[in-house]
């Protein structure tokens, strides 16, 4: 048999011995039941608000669900273990049951719910969910929900910190399922955490610096920095204004380009023929300004020269 149909097999196995429990024990407060496969046998551990009930007078009850586990579902020496519950309103299956009888015997659903509920959380509980679903009040089904606290729907702590528990109320309209899901107290929760105000701190060791590394930034701004030389023993600072200063060779090279320019053009315009619409009086104006302008650089040079000498 494949593992796929080996898990359902199981399952369906463990299931309909849940239910036949659930039938047999129903009135001595039946809670559940673990399985497990020893090398002796089947171990069973059921769970019950009255053990009493569950073992019979001189034991006669549990040898007759014990032979019928063996006709019935096939089981080799099962071992039944009764264990009595300490807080049946912290049980979800016992709860669910109690629930179910009280609408069988007609309470209000509501008011059931919130007793039920209210007891579950003055018991210690993190937190409780009551579902009933079905013809709870006429002919139309729908679902009413009981919650308190805190409670997990999904992932695993849902599978393995809530309790899951269900129950079948038979009314006249029609069958009320019940479920109930409780996070019994003391429950560790993935996102719970503890403030420690004791705890004591190890102290950090700061990591030693090897003496041939390089220095840390804290050593060289320890460091004296180096004397900047003053800078009237070295540095020799001109006291003239810079733009005052006129640099002869390049006003004279400027003269000189400006004279070869004009003697250009007075080529250039001896040599063209001179067209007979240009007016004599426009020549003698450029010849003007020419001149004007060569008389301003010579006049330039002269009072440079002069002050030059009035330093000395």
């Amino acid at each position: 048999m494949a593992d796929e149909h080996q898990f359902i097999e199981d399952g369906l196995r463990r299931s309909q011995i849940n239910e036949f429990f659930a039938d047999e024990l129903g009135r001595a407060g039946y809670g559940g039941m673990d399985v497990a496969q020893t090398p002796m046998g089947t171990q069973i551990v059921l769970k019950a608000e009255k053990p009493g009930m569950v073992i019979g007078k001189g034991g006669k009850n549990i040898r007759k669900i014990t032979t019928e586990l063996e006709e019935r579902f096939d089981m080799d020496d099962p071992q039944i273990d009764v264990q009595e519950v300490d807080e049946p309103d912290l049980n979800a299956q016992i709860v669910a049951d109690r629930l179910a009888n009280a609408l069988e015997r007609g309470w209000y659903f509501r008011k059931a719910g919130h007793t039920t509920i209210d007891r579950i959380m003055d018991a210690g509980a993190l937190g409780a969910e009551i579902v009933l679903s079905g013809k709870v009040t006429g002919a139309r089904s729908r679902v009413e929900k009981f919650n308190r606290g805190y409670i997990k729907h999904n992932g695993e702590p849902a599978e393995e910190v809530v309790d899951h528990g269900q129950g079948v109320a038979v009314m006249k309209l029609g069958t009320i399922g019940v479920n109930v899901k409780i996070i019994p107290p003391g429950a560790t929760l993935p996102d719970d955490f503890e403030v420690r105000e004791d705890a004591e701190v190890p102290e950090v060791e700061q990591a030693a610096v090897d003496a041939d590394a390089d220095e840390g930034v804290e050593s060289l701004l320890e460091e004296e920095p180096d004397e900047v030389p003053d800078a009237d023993d070295d540095v020799d600072v001109p006291d003239e204004d810079p733009a005052e200063v006129i640099d002869e060779e390049v006003v004279e090279e400027v003269v000189e380009e400006t004279q070869g320019t004009a003697a250009e053009a007075t080529d250039v315009a001896a040599e063209e023929p001179v067209d007979e619409d240009v007016d004599a009086d426009e020549l003698d104006e450029l010849d003007e300004e020419i001149e004007s302008e060569a008389a301003d650089l010579v006049a330039e040079m002269e009072a440079a020269d002069e002050e030059d000498e009035e330093d000395e």
